[in-house]
């Protein structure tokens, strides 16, 4: 007798159409969107920092607040299913963007590999970077704009 081979939710289910505990499995738990980011008044155009709100847990890049964070962390956003077009705000490695553009996750992600150690092996969470909000004087957070090369860091230059 041959196997009937499954295809994963994520293959199978339009994002819309999650179970929520679908939806939330698609977060790679890189902690990317936990990073304060500035935009700029005039061109509306977006600036990462390596600074992480101060609810995240950056050693384990997980919010300390999660159920919460909407009502504790002022300009907290929910990542929703019928939003998923406009994530293009957040870095390229993001697993939502990454399923919505290509129909599959990356192959380092939790779901396909059954842990995070591969993410981990690839430095794409913010764990060895990201510092607290809350030791930065707000008025010196421009010194700590990043650029996203291919889902990693780099430090921000303005002359280019």
């Amino acid at each position: 007798m041959i196997a009937k081979r499954y295809e994963p939710f994520w293959k199978t289910t339009p994002m819309a159409q999650m179970a929520p505990s679908e939806w939330e499995s698609i977060c790679d738990g890189c902690g990317k969107c936990c990073l304060q980011k500035m935009v700029d008044d005039e061109t509306e155009e977006v600036y990462y920092t390596n600074l992480s709100c101060h609810q995240l847990d950056i050693n384990a890049c997980r919010c300390k607040v999660y159920d919460q964070r909407l009502e504790k962390v002022e300009g907290c956003l929910s990542l929703r299913p019928e939003d998923v077009a406009a994530f293009d705000w957040l870095p390229d490695t993001c697993s939502y963007r990454v399923l919505h553009q290509t129909g599959d996750l990356p192959n380092w992600h939790p779901l396909v590999v059954g842990s995070d150690r591969e993410m981990k092996t690839q430095g794409l969470n913010v764990s060895h970077y990201a510092v607290n909000e809350n030791t930065v004087d707000e008025e010196r957070w421009e010194e700590h704009i990043i650029k996203w090369v291919h889902g990693m860091p780099e430090p921000y230059d303005p002359t280019y």
